[in-house]
């Protein structure tokens, strides 16, 4: 039973990660906390399902271009709602993001309507039962291809120039900008890599849970942000561990104590680190001179 669980906690974590990631790298370069990336989240979902379900793409295919998607809609918020406040309070900056957020809901109650959609199985129901646990093949997949997302976004990281870019824009914008750096281009690519991981989270919860919403975005971007503030806001591998934790602390609530208190759980999380650890596990505290 527990390690059933345990393998049910990773699963979902996994995807928390990644849109915990999406969260930390903005953060990590601008300092801004994008509350519209459970939208594009969302966004992704929804691609990935008409493109599978009205067009008959591959579902492969069509996961792929669900992240390009997302990736220019992160790009677009960037511009419009984020990009014009780069200079004022950090306040207005929030404000703006959560006005963005707003938006990109109602937008898509408005194309979409309130109603649910079935998002269909691309694999066929393959169980694989051992002694100890049961794992289906979507489950599978989803660890598969969450791994191999943050494997990647970690070799773009520390051993690409746009990664070393990232990193030394995270570090010191101005010293960056002085020593060639395109700032407003790294932030871009850091909004479109942002954008795609949390576009995959979308179209894998799809597959997992078989619903799609255009108010699914709320909740687990939430919980994508308690996951980036449990590792460590501005950490990648804390974002990756984050994550993993949360959906792990979720679903081992929900199974020994109630599931009515599954929500709960993330924030109860929250509130502690906050009191506790308010650099996260991973993250480091920074001494900020006034």
């Amino acid at each position: 039973m527990f390690l059933q669980q345990l393998i049910n906690g990773v699963v979902l974590g996994s995807t928390y990660a990644l849109i915990a990631l999406g969260y930390t790298m903005v953060y990590g370069i601008i300092e801004l906390i994008n509350f519209a990336h459970g939208e594009i989240y969302m966004f992704g979902a929804f691609v990935g399902m008409i493109l599978v379900t009205v067009y008959h793409f591959p579902f492969f295919l069509a996961f792929f271009i669900a992240m390009a998607l997302a990736s220019l809609l992160g790009i677009t918020v960037e511009y419009l709602a984020y990009r014009p406040l780069r200079r004022s309070t950090r306040l207005a900056a929030l404000i703006s993001a959560i006005g963005a957020s707003i938006f990109l809901q109602n937008l898509a109650l408005l194309i979409m309507g309130a109603r649910p959609y079935t998002f269909p199985s691309p694999f066929a129901p393959t169980v694989y039962k051992t002694s100890l646990f049961t794992i289906s093949r979507v489950e599978l997949i989803i660890l598969i291809v969450s791994f191999l997302l943050m494997l990647g976004l970690t070799f773009l990281i520390q051993k690409t120039k746009i990664g070393i870019a990232m990193r030394a824009t995270a570090q010191d914008k101005d010293t960056a900008s002085l020593m060639g750096i395109n700032i407003n281009k790294v932030i871009t690519i850091t909004f479109a890599v942002g954008s795609a991981l949390g576009a995959a989270a979308g179209v894998m919860v799809g597959i997992y849970f078989r619903t799609v919403t255009p108010m699914m975005g709320l909740m687990p971007g939430l919980k994508g942000f308690v996951a980036a503030v449990l590792g460590g806001i501005g950490s990648i591998p804390g974002a990756m561990l984050g994550g993993l934790l949360l959906g792990i602390a979720e679903v081992m609530g929900a199974a020994y104590i109630s599931s009515q208190y599954r929500d709960a759980v993330a924030f109860a999380i929250l509130i502690i680190v906050l009191l506790f650890k308010p650099s996260g596990l991973i993250g480091k505290s920074l001494q900020v001179k006034v």
